[in-house]
């Protein structure tokens, strides 16, 4: 296995993990939108989605019809865009229906991502951003162990601002020191609401706890991400917001949130 990582690793120039300790916090969502913005930046990049029980990225990326080939070095992941600057692979492109249950024990799980951490023909990378799943299971530690050998620059932990949020995420980032995974920072989502009419912030939940939770752990804090509609409607339309609205206070926070991640 470390022949195969090494093979990878000569081919990815960054590896980043999205982390949450809580599921429904928004974590693939951000992780779709740091890979498109890296994309749209002319970067080429992969994104990893090891969610197996509930993969997500081929949703949010308009990919859900996709399918994924196979040639003699493995497999090739989809490309959702002519200049295949953006490269996508998910157990979610392998079932043969949407609504297909990934029904698996432990071992059968580690085997796959062991598997998509070797296997797949990513090509000559800058980023691969790898989606887990909720909580600091036996996913979490398969890929921890499997990129050990690759060049990690960290793990972007996503948070809500409510209590019971960010008590999870503070045992992901103990997780992170355990396994000797760098934490990147924190990102608080759905922090306020952003109206579609005047693009005013109005707070619904609480707001702060994330960067209170980044100043206790000594822990870079990235940027709050609001409830947008329009962020919203991009997904559902499996579009890249940050192209259709450049110019919105949201495509600016997550530009304020990638900028940490580029490598020179």
């Amino acid at each position: 296995m470390a022949a195969e990582n090494e093979k990878a690793d000569g081919k990815i120039k960054s590896v980043v993990l999205v982390l949450s300790g809580k599921g429904g916090v928004g974590k693939s969502t951000v992780a779709a939108q740091i890979a498109l913005e890296l994309a749209n930046a002319g970067n080429k990049v992969g994104v990893l989605d090891v969610d197996l029980c509930g993969p997500s990225i081929p949703r949010i990326l308009g990919l859900e019809e996709k399918d994924v080939h196979q040639c003699s070095e493995g497999w090739i992941p989809v490309h959702p865009d002519k200049n295949e600057n953006l490269a996508v692979m998910s157990i979610g492109f392998l079932l043969k229906s949407n609504k297909d249950a990934v029904v698996w024990r432990g071992p059968k799980k580690n085997a796959m991502i062991k598997q998509f951490l070797s296997d797949v023909v990513w090509g000559n990378l800058d980023y691969l951003i790898i989606d887990t799943p909720p909580g600091t299971s036996d996913e979490h530690i398969t890929v921890a162990e499997n990129i050990k050998n690759f060049n990690v620059t960290g793990a972007v932990m996503v948070t809500t601002p409510q209590a019971v949020a960010l008590g999870d995420v503070r045992r992901e980032i103990t997780f992170c020191k355990k396994v000797g995974i760098p934490v990147v920072g924190i990102v608080e989502n759905m922090s306020g609401y952003a109206c579609p009419n005047c693009s005013e912030c109005t707070n619904i939940f609480s707001k702060g706890g994330g960067e209170s939770l980044a100043n206790v752990t000594n822990v870079p804090f990235l940027g709050y991400l609001p409830l947008d509609p329009k962020l919203t409607m991009s997904i559902e339309d499996g579009k890249s917001f940050t192209e259709l609205y450049s110019e919105s206070a949201t495509a600016s926070a997550i530009r304020h949130i990638v900028r940490p991640l580029i490598i020179s």
